[in-house]
């Protein structure tokens, strides 16, 4: 059944119209501007009404102005006004192209009408047209949209008989639905034989998505078909291909390659240092990790914080904790400000090593600041009190940086209040945060083994 427009058609009688044919000399027809122009300012119901005088006195409605109409009632999230005029556009004996048919299946698409969508799409195809790539790349993007991914990866792997070849936007479409998907086994499969021509753009995503699914040889091979394509990797390209040998094992090839690089390329970015450190943390080569920042420090290479959080990282877990002030103060004198990360990375370090002063040296750093601490270094610091001093006095002083800002509400609440072991009632609790109270009393102090215990 037609559904009803909201903006009833235009009698022809009401303008006292005496013939069937109108001059297109017509002031109101004397281009098609006019009409564009009432849709653009979304004056549907003046543009319906032109519509309909003009069916009304037999003018001839060209297709591109049914589209726009159409397209109109679509942004507006009018999909069944926009169904009830292209059944409209039917009965006057215009025939739909494929532009019509791509922007009606879009638009239902969009507004979650898949059964009429299909319905569309079925007609579509019973009226002989095929769909092209803009129409199958608008399918990949709207049904990834409502998590169908069966029927993306279907309708991707259909390509080839239709002979079509996909695009950029097709295959990073793809990669990005075949990570939210979790389906990284599909990688290596879609990847093979496809007939990508030339494009740097997909081929570095493919590297990027290879690296994080966990097939690093993939990457390294995709690289090395990249240099045979006679494509020029750019620094997108170098970060895979170091991620790549990492992930591989194969970490002697990948320094090797890291210092190729920095001799034939002038000007890598602090991305490409820092990946190469970060990857030889991962695989526990610590003292090469640092090795390299060092040299990049001396060579003057580009440097971000991010750099500088790996490299205070690789110190840590290497346990040359001693050089982490000083590499701290350096990055502070160059220019580098620490961000939220360098802070609980450091205090949390100094945590593991039980430095209580240099945990509460680098905390009054940020007392007046807008950093954050993480909820697990707040954890880290209850241990190292509670393990440093006796619990009444672990206690006071964590209720001291509590008080005086240097731990957040939420943090403090999650760590005592809201766990059973800390043997505190939560209604209590709230009471106490709201009047800022501290629990200094020996009835407090009944609870506290239970709460040494449960940081232990």
């Amino acid at each position: 059944m037609e559904m009803p427009l909201r903006h009833p058609p235009f009698n022809g009688k009401n303008c006292g119209a005496q013939s069937n044919s109108i001059h297109v000399s017509s002031p109101i027809f004397s281009s098609r501007g006019k009409f564009d122009s009432l849709c653009k300012m979304s004056r549907l119901a003046e543009a319906y009404q032109v519509l309909g005088l003009m069916i009304t006195l037999g003018v001839s409605v060209s297709i591109k102005v049914w589209s726009i109409l159409i397209d109109v009632f679509f942004r507006l999230h009018q999909p069944d006004l926009a169904y009830a005029l292209f059944n409209k556009m039917l009965r006057t004996g215009c025939s739909p192209n494929l532009v019509i048919y791509t922007n009606l299946i879009k638009g239902f698409l969009d507004s979650k009408v898949v059964n009429t969508a299909s319905s569309i799409l079925n007609r579509m195809e019973s009226d002989g047209y095929v769909p092209d790539l803009v129409l199958c790349n608008v399918l990949i993007d709207c049904l990834s949209k409502g998590g169908r991914y069966d029927d993306i990866f279907d309708i991707f792997l259909r390509l080839p008989y239709r002979k079509l070849v996909p695009d950029s936007y097709t295959f990073c479409s793809l990669l990005s639905n075949i990570c939210l998907s979790q389906r990284f086994s599909l990688l290596p499969n879609i990847a093979s034989g496809l007939a990508i021509e030339g494009d740097l753009m997909v081929c570095n995503s493919l590297l990027n998505y290879f690296c994080k699914a966990g097939y690093p040889l993939h990457a390294v091979e995709l690289y090395d078909y990249m240099l045979d394509s006679g494509l020029t990797p750019d620094k997108y390209s170098f970060v895979g291909l170091l991620s790549g040998l990492c992930g591989a094992g194969k970490i002697n090839k990948a320094v090797g390659v890291y210092r190729g690089l920095i001799m034939s390329y002038c000007g890598l970015d602090a991305h490409v240092h820092t990946v190469i450190m970060d990857r030889l943390i991962r695989a526990g080569k610590y003292h090469t990790a640092i090795k390299l920042f060092r040299r990049a420090l001396v060579e003057k290479y580009p440097l971000d914080v991010v750099s500088y959080n790996v490299a205070i990282h690789g110190l840590l877990k290497s346990g040359r904790t001693g050089e982490v002030p000083t590499l701290y103060s350096m990055m502070k004198e160059i220019g580098i400000l620490p961000n939220v990360h360098t802070y609980n990375l450091i205090i949390s370090g100094f945590c593991k090593e039980r430095n209580v002063k240099m945990v509460k040296q680098s905390m009054q750093e940020i007392s007046g600041t807008e950093v954050q601490l993480y909820h697990h270094t707040v954890n880290n610091i209850i241990k190292l009190l509670f393990r440093s001093y006796p619990y009444p006095s672990a206690f006071n002083q964590l209720v001291e940086m509590w008080k005086s800002g240097l731990i957040p509400d939420e943090a403090m609440y999650a760590q005592f209040f809201k766990g059973p072991a800390s043997g505190i009632n939560i209604a209590q609790a709230q009471r106490l945060l709201v009047r800022d109270e501290v629990w200094v009393d020996s009835s407090s102090f009944e609870d506290l083994p239970d709460v040494a215990a449960s940081v232990g």
